[in-house]
């Protein structure tokens, strides 16, 4: 199989990276390596490390950051932005419709089954309309690219995505290392997240709020994976960060404990999962949540975001129907494209799977980070004998793609430099209006023709580059 290579082609440097080829040759392997010391040293300072849960070992793991950034030129990015943001407001729609009259259903453009029964769809939200009708506030697109005109999404995130704290510190610390490249390259800056994010999750504020919002983070607490990502935005953002005992219910607000008394919250973005936000709705075994919060959110009175349901827009049985969603709720045909996908649930899709398993990538419909997948050309027989046999005993579980031939960027490996796949996940803000800052996480597969990107697998982070036209 062959790869589009993002900085060569035919034998010559792609134009957006130009400007890096005298870059890597003017910097020899013991300067590589003391710069690549420093970086691992500034994300340790800093802080910025992660935990996979079951894991024993480090819990305060780097994520490996590779010093090569991933580059696209404004006119390319210009198309990627577009057919997110058209991605994200269908999302919503669909959400938004589906916990109320459904029509999508009734127009059969979406089995019932896949949305009613799904274990992510929230009955405790049937009937509400959060404020400005957005259910996914921070919509997480997984885009993969497989030639120079040629993008796919590969599935969506819509609750909580992770990792635009790496996105920020990525951008940081390669402008600390490498000023120059800033000066000769016009970069589009990233550091304005942050502000767009807050201002973002005020204007979604409840119709009980006035004045100015109270907004807070609800995090799980510091053993959660993404603690430091929680902590990093808040103190970025002027916020609050809360847990669950922080704050409470009384009357028709949620309050805040602070040390000159009870303060009103009006927005709260929340880190953690639906089944654990409110023990009195949802799990009653919960020691993370807010009891009576959904009671409140019903009337009013605060604002969640993402809001709880917003879920079943993830499910990769759902996703294989965004561009009908597309069609039907905004009436555009799909700027960006699905993977071709195969639901094990319906019968002719599930035989030709498992016909094919050496072949194709099947993934769990809840799977996430990289978790309940099966690679076929890079498995074993026995892995694959393994999901065949999971397949069959419940298939409406899995989906299957085509392996498809990610494009590679060069990336500094011990031998020197050499191509290595990756993805891109871009952050979209969705509230009053729709924004995008210009760029996102590049992650990188660090294993040689490895396809699988995920930290919690061993992949790295890039910064990702968008040049000013």
């Amino acid at each position: 199989m062959t790869y589009f290579n993002e900085m060569f082609q035919d034998g010559k440097t792609r134009p957006p990276y130009a400007r890096l080829a005298n870059w890597t040759e003017s910097m020899p392997a013991p300067l590589r390596q003391m710069k690549q010391a420093e970086a691992e040293a500034l994300f340790r300072r800093i802080g910025i490390t992660f935990a996979v849960y079951g894991e024993g070992g480090d819990p305060d793991r780097l994520i490996p950051f590779d010093m090569f950034p991933r580059v696209f030129t404004g006119q390319e990015w210009s198309k990627l932005e577009r057919g997110i943001k058209q991605r994200a407001r269908a999302l919503n729609a669909f959400l938004l419709d589906v916990y109320g009259r459904g029509e999508i259903v009734r127009a059969g453009r979406i089995p019932a089954r896949l949305v009613y029964q799904n274990e992510a769809y929230e009955q405790a939200v049937v009937g509400i309309v959060p404020p400005k009708g957005v259910y996914s506030h921070i919509v997480g697109i997984d885009i993969v690219r497989t030639g120079p005109e040629d993008f796919f999404v590969l599935e969506d995130n819509c609750r909580t995505p992770s990792g635009v704290s790496y996105m920020l510190e990525n951008r940081e610390i390669m402008m600390r290392m490498f000023p120059d490249l800033f000066r000769e390259n016009r970069i589009q800056p990233v550091d304005s997240y942050p502000a767009r994010l807050r201002r973002t999750l005020a204007s979604v504020a409840p119709a009980k709020c006035k004045g100015e919002p109270t907004v807070v983070i609800l995090t799980p607490g510091h053993f959660n994976s993404a603690y430091y990502e929680h902590s990093f935005l808040a103190d970025l953002m002027g916020i609050e960060l809360v847990e669950g005992q922080d704050l409470f219910v009384e009357g028709e607000f949620v309050w805040m404990r602070t040390t000159e008394g009870p303060r009103r919250v009006d927005v709260i973005y929340r880190r953690m999962d639906d089944a654990y936000i409110d023990p009195l709705c949802f799990r009653p075994d919960s020691m993370l949540g807010i009891p009576g919060l959904m009671d409140v959110y019903r009337s009013g009175g605060v604002s969640i975001c993402s809001a709880p349901g917003a879920g079943v827009a993830d499910d990769k049985a759902v996703y294989t129907f965004v561009p009908e969603m597309v069609r039907f709720y905004l009436g555009e045909e799909p700027i960006l494209q699905n993977v071709p996908t195969w639901q094990c649930g319906k019968a002719d899709d599930c035989q030709y799977v498992l016909e094919n398993l050496g072949d194709l990538v099947v993934k769990e419909v809840h799977g996430s980070g990289g978790y309940g997948m099966l690679v076929g050309p890079k498995s074993t027989q026995a892995q694959i004998e393994l999901f065949r046999d999971k397949i069959k005993a419940d298939p409406s579980n899995y989906i299957a793609q085509p392996t498809l031939a990610l494009s590679t960027t060069p990336t500094f490996v011990e031998e020197g430099i050499a191509p290595r796949h990756v993805d891109l996940r871009p952050y979209c803000l969705c509230g009053e209006s729709i924004d995008l800052v210009p760029g996102g996480l590049t992650r990188v597969a660090l294993t040689d023709g490895s396809l699988v990107v995920n930290s919690s697998q061993g992949g790295g982070v890039k910064d990702t580059w968008v040049l000013a036209e």
